[in-house]
């Protein structure tokens, strides 16, 4: 919904509120304390409209909806900072803020944002070159990282920039991200195994761990395949298994605690066991407490700032497609409004104001909205609400989870992943699509060879190239008529009626410079087989644009078909195409008549 909408929905709230209400008013709208306060408008109108407009009804739905995506996503939350290169903890620190103030400014009910694997990895591979700092000073470089994030996806709401991921074929965004998948399970093996791996590409991941594969650590490999096998059965095969003996709900509840179950197990087991002592790497020391203020920018120079704008752009961009696309989804499917600029505007200022309380990169994950979703939440209280989950464990339970294998996180981070690598968009591309097949290809190719970087941008520009050669090569069919209809449809497709001295030729694209030529070879060779043509009619229904190269083909094509005896028609030209040529020499100068229909064409030379 828009900021523009936003306002006036409150302004009524407002004139509602400073006017005298009758009971039965306020009965039919079921608003929940806020509506029924006599605050000034002014403040009203800084409330988010959700909030001035709360229903009550829905607030058991959304307590619940908190309560449990608070606990489920503290497994991944530890991993997707863990992923990052921060400490576990800050993945509850990205959870908390970040959150608060998507659910006052975002444009999604039920978007969750929070710590996901892709932006997690992203800033892995941005902050690389800074691996050796102390851990303090790296995860400031993260939080700066999110604060040119947030302020590049800020400045794309200020300029309306939401129309941008149109231009972002399902192939690129199918390959980038399955291949950033499949460069997470790499890079978790040294979790799961005690081999130190590391790389911005499957071959520098590969080579490291060919060069350590003597440091496998046997306990730590084990409890990592148990953690993981537990975990694939659970998320592919527990749901079958359990079908013919228990409720839908009970099966359901069951494969959304398990992964929760697994982490408590490890940390038991870890304490009884004494995993440190045995060479298994421990989550170790979690500070108790809230995430406090930093200064995001401290000690960070211009030189870094530069070197890190091309990775944040990036970020930016797939922070954008993934939330849009997971909240655009969602608000059709519960029929809501939704701007895609104000949801850039709550993601930017989500990782400013993230930035500023220990958090990295946060976007809307499907597999957290979904969960949100599925335990009944109607408005983002239910974001709120699971932010208070994680305040208490900051709080009261953070030593709780050092003795929790490292190794477990591991293995939950790639028994989430594994789904994201798109077998299936790829198979539809091929059967369907081989311009969007091949975007996915280079795109996919790209990251594992060359890095997230350059695999995306390898994957746009393969994209974009593919556009350039599909408009091109447009759609071109001569066409005859249907019986007596006006209907005319591809001769090598309908058993249709053709004139001997009339050529009627449908041009099924805009005509523009970059594929002058290819219209003029076909007309040209479709010329050479119809020798009895005497008039010719392009057909120009499909045709939105022409510019001015296109302008100059149609010209030369008049005159030489002129020199051929041949007269040139237009039909069915659109008003605006009209509009730009009827005062040049397209116009001007041809032979023949613009006919409104192919059929009065018809009537009229044969």
């Amino acid at each position: 919904m828009s900021d523009k909408i936003i306002k006036s929905k409150a302004d009524q709230s407002a004139s509602l509120l400073e006017g005298n209400l009758s009971d039965a008013n306020l009965s039919d709208n079921h608003f929940i304390g806020i509506t029924t306060l006599p605050l000034p408008a002014a403040y009203l109108r800084r409330l988010p409209h959700w909030v001035t407009h709360y229903n009550k009804a829905n607030l058991s739905q959304d307590l619940l909806a908190g309560v449990i995506v608070g606990i489920l996503v503290i497994p991944q939350s530890l991993g997707y900072a863990m992923l990052s290169g921060l400490p576990p903890v800050y993945g509850l620190y990205s959870a908390i803020v970040p959150v608060l103030v998507y659910a006052w400014i975002g444009a999604s009910s039920v978007n969750a944002v929070g710590p996901v694997a892709i932006t997690a990895i992203m800033t892995a591979q941005a902050l690389q070159p800074y691996n050796e700092l102390p851990p303090m000073h790296y995860a400031i470089m993260a939080s700066f990282l999110a604060l040119i994030t947030g302020a590049l996806l800020w400045l794309a709401s200020v300029f309306r920039l939401g129309w941008i991921t149109q231009f972002i074929s399902r192939g690129v965004t199918a390959g980038f991200i399955s291949g950033a998948a499949i460069l997470i399970l790499v890079g978790q093996i040294k979790y799961v195994t005690g081999i130190a791996i590391s790389g911005n590409s499957l071959l520098e991941n590969v080579e490291t761990f060919l060069f350590h594969r003597r440091e496998l650590h046997v306990p730590t490999l084990m409890v990592g395949v148990a953690a993981f096998t537990v975990l694939i059965i659970n998320r592919y095969y527990l749901k079958t298994w359990l079908k013919p003996l228990l409720a839908a709900k009970v099966i359901e509840v069951i494969t959304r605690m398990l992964p929760l179950a697994v982490l408590a197990i490890g940390i038991i087991a870890s304490q009884v066991g004494n995993f440190a002592d045995m060479g298994i790497r421990t989550v170790a020391d979690v500070p108790s407490g809230l995430p406090h203020f930093v200064l995001p920018f401290y000690q960070i120079s211009p030189v870094e700032l530069i070197n890190l704008l091309p990775a944040a752009g990036l970020m930016a961009l797939i922070a954008f497609v993934s939330s849009n696309s997971v909240a655009s989804s969602f608000a059709r499917q519960r029929n809501e409004p939704y701007d895609a600029n104000l949801e850039l505007k709550g993601l930017g200022f989500a990782n400013i104001a993230g930035a500023f309380f220990q958090s990295f990169t946060i976007v809307g994950g499907f597999s957290r909205t979904a969960v949100n979703v599925d335990a009944g939440a109607q408005s983002p209280l239910a974001s709120m609400l699971s932010v208070l989950v994680m305040a208490l464990v900051l709080l009261f339970f953070s030593q709780t989870l050092e003795p929790l294998p490292y190794a477990i996180l591991g293995a939950i981070i790639m028994s989430v992943i594994i789904s994201m690598i798109d077998v299936q968009t790829l198979k539809q591309a091929l059967r369907y699509d081989k311009l969007d097949a091949l975007a996915f290809g280079v795109a996919l190719t790209g990251v594992l060879l060359f890095g997230l970087n350059v695999g995306l941008v390898a994957g746009l520009l393969a994209s974009f190239a593919g556009l350039i050669w599909q408009t091109s090569h447009p759609h071109i069919a001569i066409v005859g008529q249907i019986g007596d209809t006006g209907h005319f449809r591809n001769v090598a497709r309908h058993a249709v009626t053709q004139f001997e001295d009339l050529l009627i030729i449908r041009i099924d694209e805009s005509l523009f410079y970059g594929n002058a030529q290819s219209v003029l070879q076909f007309i040209e060779q479709a010329i050479a087989s119809h020798s009895q043509t005497k008039n010719l009619v392009l057909m120009l229904s499909a045709v939105n644009h022409i510019d001015l190269t296109a302008q100059d083909m149609l010209i030369n094509l008049n005159q030489n078909l002129a020199a051929q005896a041949i007269t040139l028609h237009f039909s069915e030209v659109k008003g605006p195409v009209m509009d730009v040529i009827e005062k040049t020499d397209v116009i001007q100068k041809l032979t023949g008549k613009v006919f409104l229909s192919t059929q009065q064409a018809v009537k009229q030379l044969t």
